[in-house]
């Protein structure tokens, strides 16, 4: 039997659509799960760093919509004062201010401490600045920018702030990490890359320790009320990769940016887990694991030597930080 021939408009047409629909499917699926809670958080103050754009301003207007007073702290204050008018307009809640921080800066770190201290309440600490793959800097201090921005910064913050949080228990710590950090080990013998430098091996540095600050944190927290942990939010459309060769290169945009555009979520998208995490009233006890997509998940280790690592990069950290 001889079937009927397909004119080659109608196949091309049906592979088109067929396309399309795979597209529209795999985009749905990468947007991941969104928090649907109602949950208020009235009379709660919570401290987001970097939340004059992208995860952290999404994660703002999120909670001061339910009511939160959402302390801003960033270090581009113009930036946070339009984000933060944007927010207070939308939510019609005057509870939004913007905080002076620079993460690079223990000075700074310090004095925005000191000021949250002498506060009524710091309910929930989200951790969210960070800095990616940009060319060897230092910090004010001499640390490798991206280590010290994105663990020296917030393990600072964090330690200051905790007299605080144990205070006004139960309240959380959330630190926000890559996934990248299960594809390197902190290198204590050139731990400032001193000697070599590579930034996503800096990068990824600097992730690692973050988890292992965050876990320990969590130990020695147990019995407080306070809890610390991670979330992975996914590949979300941020500015954090300004500095990466894909962002600078216009043919890496042109090749690489339909897959990007395929898998990357939004910083809506990209905050639901954020959100989940620092509000969710059944995980209230759950302490050092990592959110993944909605979803509570044990921190994957590499190597029988990270919490070992994760003890001796405290005292490190304690000491770099000028705690001790």
């Amino acid at each position: 039997m001889k079937f009927p021939e397909v004119p080659k408009n109608v196949f091309r047409l049906s592979l088109f659509g067929s396309l399309c629909g795979a597209v529209v499917l795999i985009k749905d699926y990468t947007k991941g799960k969104t928090y649907k809670s109602e949950e208020r958080m009235t009379g709660k103050t919570v401290i987001i760093t970097g939340a004059n754009s992208g995860i952290g301003k999404a994660t703002s207007f999120d909670l001061a919509k339910r009511g939160a007073r959402v302390v801003m702290a960033c270090r581009d204050m113009r930036s946070c004062e339009k984000a933060r008018d944007e927010i207070v307009k939308e939510t019609f809640n005057q509870g939004v201010c913007c905080k002076y921080l620079d993460l690079s800066s223990m000075q700074s770190i310090r004095r925005f401490a000191e000021e949250m201290n002498k506060g009524n309440r710091v309910d929930v600490l989200i951790n969210n600045a960070a800095i990616m793959m940009c060319k060897r800097a230092l910090t004010l201090e001499g640390i490798e920018l991206q280590l010290g921005v994105n663990h020296f910064g917030s393990f600072l913050l964090t330690y200051l702030l905790l007299d605080k949080l144990k205070e006004c228990a139960p309240s959380r710590i959330v630190n926000l990490t890559s996934l990248s950090y299960k594809t390197t080990n902190i290198n204590f013998d050139d731990l400032n890359s001193d000697t070599v430098y590579n930034e996503s091996v800096a990068y990824k540095q600097s992730k690692l320790a973050l988890v292992l600050s965050t876990k320990e944190f969590a130990k020695r927290l147990e019995g407080t009320g306070v809890t610390a942990n991670l979330v992975y939010p996914g590949v979300v459309k941020t500015n954090i990769g300004r500095h990466t060769d894909v962002k600078k290169s216009f043919l890496s945009r042109a090749v690489l940016g339909p897959a990007f555009w395929l898998v990357e979520k939004s910083p809506d998208e990209g905050a639901q887990t954020v959100i989940y995490a620092a509000i969710e009233p059944s995980i209230a006890k759950v302490t050092g694991k990592i959110f993944i997509d909605l979803e509570e998940q044990n921190i994957p280790y590499l190597r029988e030597t990270d919490e070992a690592d994760a003890k001796r990069l405290f005292a490190v950290s304690q000491k770099w930080t000028r705690l001790t």
